[in-house]
């Protein structure tokens, strides 16, 4: 697509200006701090969102809890609070540091998205929140519903009729899919999931199980969305829950950082500025990523330090981000395929809303290929006994990326991080896999081991 042009630019003008797409089309792994990074805040006056819009979803989950610890027994343990565990690993990191021959100073920990109750993948966050927060909508509005009441009375056939005369629809890889599927069924949505050609059998399968109109797609993720946006629009009374915009989506995920706060006191962890944090998030089209990394920077501000993860094959924000064209361009544009087994991953396109709300905030990028994650995947069960998708491991080669390459160590050095790096701790965060079936995970883990 040489002769095309890209916001009046050709894909040569573009390499010219930003020599790092040289390395990026060639699918090299890559790392890459963020130029734009700065101070928190200077910065966070600018934003369209902050702590208390984050305050506000997280109230609303507290509201929904009991109704969620009704229908979800398997969150009564948390009295409905969705929310997954965080867990030290030290044996993959002796692993690690074995096999890329490096000295990793200070603590691991994996925090377990994968195992989120109801959905099993960090879409359980903002996917889950956006259905209730518009659930709430229709109820406040129709007076069944005042913030004071227990919200486990919506738990009855009147709600449900009530709420299966709206639809709900959204376009996604697998894991928001699930997310929204499974909570809109419950509640009595009619509901919608319109998925990309790299979407798992099993994820459409389980969906389908819940009730949920799945519509496949040969296209990619980009694809999906678009006509999952057109067919809610051609509906009466049909909510696009939009995956590349959604602000509720977003402060969903941002609600993570509070939680992840109490964790982290709770095992007496640190987190000042002589005792920085690393959080490595694999990111798709930014929205998980964005929310999460945006709420823990409202409550560590500049001591912690938040890199996407990517594929190698489908590097959408790392490009958005670089070229500052955000959603205005796409891998495909350049010439990469965004064929990956990460499939949760797999976008082309980045979220404009998200690259724009986080680039001040973010400390860099780095990809990691197909191969290295189906090693570490394989490397995760056999250390520390832990399965995950694919997608999840990305963030786990953020340490090694970090210290390996020239422009992680240059990082260290600018933020003046030296002599605390044998204070950090590195939280890599596992996005999802426990709702992965045996045999497939067993696939995963035997390829894993042909590296």
């Amino acid at each position: 697509m040489s002769a095309f042009e890209i916001e009046g630019k050709t894909v040569k003008d573009l390499k010219k200006e930003y020599p790092l797409l040289h390395e990026l089309i060639a699918t090299k792994e890559i790392f890459w701090p963020n130029p734009k990074y700065e101070l928190f805040q200077f910065e966070i006056r600018k934003t369209k969102l902050n702590e208390i819009d984050v305050k506000e979803a997280e109230e609303r989950l507290k509201r929904f809890a009991p109704y969620i610890a009704k229908v979800f027994p398997e969150t009564s343990k948390s009295n409905g609070i969705i929310e997954s565990p965080i867990v030290k690993i030290p044996s993959m990191k002796q692993h690690l540091e074995r096999v890329y021959d490096l000295q990793i100073p200070g603590g691991f920990l994996l925090k377990c998205d994968s195992h989120l109750p109801i959905s099993g993948s960090i879409k359980a966050r903002g996917g889950i929140y956006e259905v209730l927060k518009h659930a709430e909508k229709l109820l406040l509005e129709k007076k069944m519903l005042t913030m004071k009441d227990d919200y486990s009375i919506i738990d009855n056939e009147e709600y449900r009729n009530f709420l299966s005369q709206y639809s709900i629809s959204v376009g996604s890889t697998g894991n928001l899919g699930l997310s929204i599927g499974i909570m809109s069924a419950k509640m009595g949505f009619s509901v919608t999931v319109h998925m990309s050609a790299d979407a798992k059998k099993w994820k459409k399968d389980l969906l389908r199980s819940k009730g949920v109109t799945v519509i496949e797609y040969k296209e990619d993720y980009s694809q999906a969305v678009e006509e999952g946006r057109k067919h809610a629009n051609s509906q009466p009374n049909c909510y696009f829950i939009d995956d590349e915009n959604s602000s509720d989506l977003f402060l969903g995920y941002a609600v993570a950082a509070s939680r992840l706060q109490n964790q982290l006191m709770d095992m007496n962890i640190t987190v000042d500025e002589d005792h920085p944090l690393f959080v490595y998030l694999p990111c798709g089209v930014g929205g998980g990523p964005g929310g999460v990394a945006f709420g823990l920077k409202l409550t560590y501000q500049d001591n912690v330090h938040c890199f996407f993860a990517e594929p190698t094959h489908s590097p959408c924000m790392l490009l958005g981000l670089v070229t500052g064209l955000h959603d205005k361009v796409s891998v495909q544009d350049i010439g990469i395929d965004n064929l990956t087994a990460a499939d949760g991953l797999a976008v082309g396109r980045a979220s404009g809303f998200v690259g724009q709300t986080i680039e001040p905030f973010l400390s860099g990028c780095y990809t990691v290929s197909d191969d290295q994650m189906y090693k570490l995947l394989s490397a995760m069960i056999d250390s520390e006994n832990i399965r995950l998708e694919p997608s999840a491991l990305a963030s786990v080669y953020g340490p090694i990326q970090l210290l390996k390459e020239k422009t992680g160590q240059e990082y260290i050095k600018q933020h003046h991080l030296v002599g605390k790096m044998k204070n950090a701790t590195h939280i890599m965060w596992a996005t999802g896999g426990s709702m992965v079936p045996k045999e497939v995970m067993e696939e995963y883990y035997k390829k894993g081991l042909e590296y």
